[in-house]
């Protein structure tokens, strides 16, 4: 008989507690390997503050599932990526781990967790295929991995101990080479590196990762349902119901978007088009963003309504009432979930054309593109589609579909495969992969 192959996820958070884009992908992940057969995937996610820690373990249940175990971490160093409890990792997260005996390990994300974690791991476990998905580039930037300069809210196109002191002038570039190196270091412990973007993953192999360990692979949504298209009424129906989801932060460019709706001109916008707002956590931003999103939502008046923030299950519900999705960020993002539930529902998106959004929404197929940053840009992509009644039939028509979660764990079990057959062989040259988007593209 064929032994199990035994896979352990590992993610900074359980989507049950903190739903992020990194959650979902990895629970998906999860979700989806335990439907194949011949593999078993256990779930680790870190918890802390404000969770309490259950007795004199860090290893807590989370009491729903067995395959679904908590690790309770707040030790945590934000600039070196770093766990100052080691004793915890070696006494209770090693146990754990060296009991269930995986041949994958597969981290989501050591954010609260600690690069230690990895390296315990490898020492304990030199057999066992180790894999890293990124997310964003917080193991580049000390900006929130969003590879933005701080202050300035311009791209980043390159960071470097000294380009990093520029943005954080209190740390010398003597202590961001040595965040870079110990960083790295960790890193290349080990075996293959997955982004969910080209985009990212070229920008991790200019960073200094080995390109040849670097493989695309898609993250997997689980949807069961399809929202069908808003049913239009009334003696001039258009498709005018614009929605935006996510938090109220600057890096997504909520500013930019209120900006542009109040620009364009009243006989387009009309009475009855509108912009709706799913989100919140507006109050937690900087004073100085705070007052401009006020001036802005008050010059914005009725055409915009705020609907505060929601649950990912209720999104097949809020879709039922939108046309658009708009995606405005101002970074370069990766593999943004909204991008994938707006591809499932069939609704088109605008989106900033730069990144990981540029290349999973097609321009003048999945959606369209505006010049990132410009509110008179964006104000001209509503005009556009607020004036033609055939562009949102044809851009319906032409999405295609996104990446199922089961689909997702086949191709990574198809990686996992090749590492442990192949004593860790490179994946997917990702310049291959490069020119294969491109061309698609062009």
């Amino acid at each position: 008989m064929t032994e199990q192959l035994r896979v352990l996820v590992i993610s900074h958070a359980h989507p049950s507690i903190s739903l992020g884009g990194g959650e979902i992908a990895s629970y998906n992940l999860h979700k989806g390997l335990n439907t194949l057969p011949g593999v078993q995937s256990v779930y680790l996610a870190r918890a802390g503050h404000p969770i309490p820690r259950h007795g004199t373990t860090a290893l807590m249940s989370l009491r729903r599932s067995s395959d679904e175990i908590l690790f309770h971490a707040d030790e945590y160093d934000h600039f070196y990526l770093s766990n100052k409890n080691t004793d915890e990792i070696r006494r209770d997260l090693l146990r754990f781990v060296g009991d269930f005996n995986p041949h994958v390990v597969h981290f989501h994300h050591v954010l609260g967790l600690g690069l230690e974690t990895l390296y315990a791991i490898r020492e304990a476990l030199p057999d066992t295929a180790i894999l890293v998905t990124f997310h964003e580039y917080l193991s580049i930037c000390n900006n929130d991995g969003q590879m933005v300069k701080a202050g300035s809210a311009k791209l980043c196109n390159e960071a470097s101990p000294i380009d990093c002191h520029a943005c954080f002038p209190d740390i010398p570039p003597a202590r961001f080479l040595k965040r870079e190196r110990f960083v790295r270091g960790m890193l290349e412990l080990a075996d293959a590196f997955v982004a969910p973007s080209v985009f990212l993953a070229r920008k991790y192999a200019e960073w200094g990762l080995d390109p040849n360990k670097l493989s695309v692979m898609e993250n997997g949504i689980s949807i069961d349902s399809l929202t069908p298209p808003r049913e239009l009424t009334g003696p001039k129906p258009r498709r005018n119901r614009f929605a935006y989801f996510g938090q109220m932060t600057p890096f997504k460019g909520i500013d930019v978007l209120i900006d542009a709706v109040s620009r364009v001109p009243e006989e387009t916008w009309g009475e009855d088009s509108r912009l709706m707002i799913f989100g919140g956590n507006l109050e937690k931003q900087p004073r100085d963003f705070q007052d401009r999103m006020e001036k802005l939502i008050e010059e914005a008046g009725p055409r915009v309504r705020f609907y505060g923030a929601y649950q990912n299950a209720e999104m097949p519900r809020l879709m039922q009432s939108v046309d658009w999705v708009v995606m405005p960020s101002i970074w370069w993002e990766n593999s943004p979930i909204v991008i994938q539930e707006a591809l499932h529902h069939r609704r088109p998106i605008i989106c900033s054309n730069i990144g990981g959004m540029a290349e999973k929404v097609r321009d003048g197929q999945d959606g369209l593109h505006f010049r990132v940053r410009s509110a008179e840009d964006l104000a001209d992509r509503f005009t556009e589609v607020l004036s033609d009644p055939l562009i949102w039939d044809r851009l319906h028509h032409d999405i295609r579909q996104p990446t199922n979660y089961i689909d997702c764990a086949e191709e990574h079990l198809a990686l996992y495969s090749d590492l442990l057959k192949s004593n860790r062989r490179q994946p997917l040259n990702i310049a291959a992969r490069t020119d294969a988007v491109l061309s698609q593209a062009s």
